[in-house]
């Protein structure tokens, strides 16, 4: 009897859901992330042809859940690399006119980046992230899978990382 990809993913969860969860933790420290990281290797799997990874489904699962892990160790080390000067020099929680004036035109200066990317990247990066969808949101709102959605974000934020001057990555 052949195996499904989702009687794989079901027997997968059953024996290695706690055993990732307790590896995910030991890379990112945090339980509630691990348990994401995890639940994003599962979906990958089920994406998965069942004939590549069924043999070699313990390694697989922990080399993905791993790059998965590191992935987002890589994303939060971008977002947190704020100078602390900037930091310490805002007293108060409220931006200024001109600091509001100079976000917004550097937000506008992206946006047209943006437009210079293929339409669907353009389309998935800006429901990402000024709408603030979840990758399932961006699925349903586009028709894609959720598979697609991350590969045209991954590409088109890689493209334009490629594209952005400078001052404004």
């Amino acid at each position: 009897m052949v195996e499904t990809s989702a009687e794989l993913v079901e027997r997968a969860v059953s024996e290695f859901e706690s055993p990732l969860i307790g590896y995910a933790k030991t890379i990112v420290h945090d339980l509630d992330r691990a348990r994401d990281i995890v639940q994003d290797t599962f979906i990958r799997l089920y994406q998965q042809d069942v004939s590549k990874v069924r043999d070699g489904l313990k390694s697989w699962l922990y080399t993905v859940c791993r790059n998965r892990a590191l992935d987002i160790l890589r994303k939060e080390k971008r977002l947190v690399s704020v100078d602390d000067e900037i930091l310490a020099a805002q007293d108060s929680g409220v931006a200024s006119p001109s600091q509001n004036a100079a976000h917004h035109e550097r937000v506008e200066m992206v946006r047209g980046y943006i437009a210079r990317l293929p339409e669907n990247q353009a389309t998935a990066i800006l429901l990402k992230f000024e709408k603030g969808y979840s990758y399932q949101e961006i699925s349903d709102e586009t028709g894609l899978t959720s598979g697609n959605v991350g590969f045209l974000i991954h590409t088109g934020m890689k493209r334009l990382r490629d594209i952005l001057p400078d001052e404004l990555k």
